[in-house]
């Protein structure tokens, strides 16, 4: 099992991440071709003070490490140096395909739900600073949220689908700490703020505006993207009528290669999204972009949150349900 001694790792520069996430705006007319565009590279990662009491520092339980999401958000913890729980619980029965899956070296159970309870129970005695990370399936966020409210457990839940709602409802009835986000990439949830408050500072400002959405993820991803989802909520704020079923999924390896420009090693790890507006008259278009690819932007966010659930603890914080937005603005970007 992993041991705190090497925990300053957590808010020390240098964390090396492979992959990049870009987000592009683009402004077009019709008589002028200007473009602005901004690169927000996940590689950067600022130093900051310790956030977290290293007595206190929570010990990680992510479910499922079976899953890519869930793998590299575990490899993740256990390289900002906190202690990896190793048991996993999955969304399904007995019938598991593994029984035990590496992690950076670290043994870990998988464990099917109907042995859940038992094993949780075992976890709560050896670990009282337990935080569990959620990347199951998007049938199992709700009954997977109301488990861990049901057993006091503070969670960070990531997993798209489900209801959010009643997973924060779910939380806030137990009194338990949580940070609910179906979009755990720092740079793409200030992409979302953003948005938002631009249809806040101006609503109605595209009305008359036709709006078209694509979004491309690695095909084993079954539902529309949250992302895509929310930004169009602000859009629709801003004068735009345009319903959720209209978003375009691409999951078919052809398009993503040839009409989405994925590279050919991020099929099974990407998340592209672009946005499209144009004028009543076709003259002006607005075209914005945040491309994503492999994990470890999401992965590097989780363990941002859970060391941010794990500070609200330690200071016993009144409100008990988060996002990550609000991660965001009490400057945990490692």
């Amino acid at each position: 099992m992993q041991t705190l001694n090497h925990y300053p790792s957590t808010i020390q520069r240098g964390i090396q991440r492979q992959n990049a996430c870009r987000a592009t705006v683009l402004l077009r007319g019709k008589h002028s071709r200007c473009k602005a565009a901004t690169t927000l590279d996940a590689a950067a990662a600022t130093a900051s003070k310790p956030v977290v009491d290293v007595s206190l520092a929570p010990h990680v339980m992510v479910n499922s490490c079976t899953g890519r999401m869930g793998h590299s958000a575990a490899e993740a913890v256990v390289r900002a140096g906190l202690t990896l729980v190793p048991f996993t619980l999955t969304g399904y029965s007995a019938g598991v395909a593994v029984s035990n899956i590496g992690v950076a070296g670290i043994p870990v159970e998988v464990v099917g739900k109907e042995r859940r309870q038992d094993i949780m129970n075992r976890i709560r005695e050896q670990h009282p600073r337990l935080i569990v990370v959620d990347y199951t399936t998007p049938n199992c966020v709700n009954d997977n949220a109301q488990f861990y409210a049901d057993n006091g457990v503070p969670f960070v839940m990531g997993t798209t689908g489900g209801d959010p709602q009643k997973v924060a409802a779910a939380a806030e009835a137990a009194g338990v700490y949580a940070v609910v986000s179906p979009q755990m990439g720092k740079q793409v949830v200030a992409f979302q703020a953003m948005m938002q408050l631009m249809a806040d500072s101006f609503p109605g400002v595209f009305s008359g505006y036709s709006l078209s959405v694509v979004e491309s993820h690695q095909r084993n991803k079954a539902d529309t993207s949250g992302t895509a989802k929310a930004v169009v909520q602000s859009f629709n704020k801003m004068g735009l009528d345009f319903k959720e079923n209209q978003i375009r999924k691409i999951r078919d390896r052809v398009t993503q290669l040839e009409a989405m420009a994925v590279p050919e090693d991020a099929l099974d790890g990407h998340a592209f999204h672009t946005y499209t507006l144009r004028s009543p008259d076709q003259s002006v278009e607005f075209v914005f972009k945040h491309n994503v690819t492999g994990r470890s932007i999401y992965a590097e966010g989780t363990v941002d949150a859970v060391l941010f659930l794990a500070k609200k603890m330690q200071e016993g914080a009144q409100q008990k349900v988060y996002n990550m937005i609000d991660v965001l603005r009490e400057g945990f970007l490692r």
